[in-house]
């Protein structure tokens, strides 16, 4: 059972031509980077801060969805925040979180911050999540 639906062989699109939705602090930029694309095997999003403290992802568990999570700091700087733990994270740096029952979360530490993250449950098919199935914003 195939994906019916006709798709060009590859898409490039420029962050900024990703259209967002507010995010976890006001200013905060979500972007739903598998909506924009059409991406049907894995989760991914983009987010975005205006200002420095912004909430780039709320702490939360993926214990209901099974997700394991690879979060990178694309530009800027955080801190992720893993189980009550806090990681400094200038840009480049990865967080894995792979046990989809930890708290884990990234506040930014400086304007601009922006954060990629792609998420699945390992071994499965995927399946978006029903907050994950909404237009893409315009």
């Amino acid at each position: 059972m195939g994906d019916t639906v006709e798709r060009p062989a590859y898409t490039a699109a420029h962050i900024d031509d990703i259209p967002f939705e507010p995010g976890e602090s006001p200013g905060t930029e979500w972007k739903p980077v598998r909506r924009f694309f059409g991406i049907g095997s894995f989760g991914t999003n983009v987010a975005r801060a205006t200002v420095a403290g912004d909430i780039l992802t709320h702490d939360h568990d993926e214990a209901e969805a099974g997700h394991e999570e690879l979060f990178l700091i694309v530009s800027g700087h955080a801190v992720y925040r893993v189980n009550g733990e806090e990681i400094d994270a200038p840009a480049g740096t990865f967080l894995y979180v792979a046990d989809p029952a930890v708290v884990r979360g990234a506040v930014a530490r400086e304007a601009g911050t922006t954060m990629f993250v792609v998420g699945a449950e390992r071994g499965c098919v995927f399946t978006p999540s029903a907050w994950d199935t909404e237009p893409v914003p315009s």
